[in-house]
């Protein structure tokens, strides 16, 4: 399968008033899009993960950074989730 690339145009200035480096900012972007996408029941945490460049076991822990519990999944999510882990 292809992997494709998103491209967010942001200023410098943009950077200086969150005080983070370009690094830190784009992983950041990524792990809100991730979360916010699973938290819409568009993709499960195991696609999520990916996407925000994660283990699974970690972005599990950050959902709760935000609030969300993986347990909001239905039972054929889980199921698969925990034959992935």
């Amino acid at each position: 399968m292809a992997t494709l690339e998103l491209t967010i145009p942001y200023s410098e200035d943009l950077l200086l008033s969150l005080k983070e480096s370009p690094r830190e900012f784009q992983a950041q972007a990524r792990l809100l899009l991730a979360v916010k996408l699973y938290e819409l029941g568009k993709i499960t945490t195991g696609r999520a993960a990916e996407l925000a460049g994660l283990a699974r076991a970690h972005f599990l822990f950050e959902l709760g950074r935000f609030g969300l519990s993986p347990m909001g999944v239905d039972p054929g999510e889980l199921e698969s989730d925990l034959a992935h882990a």
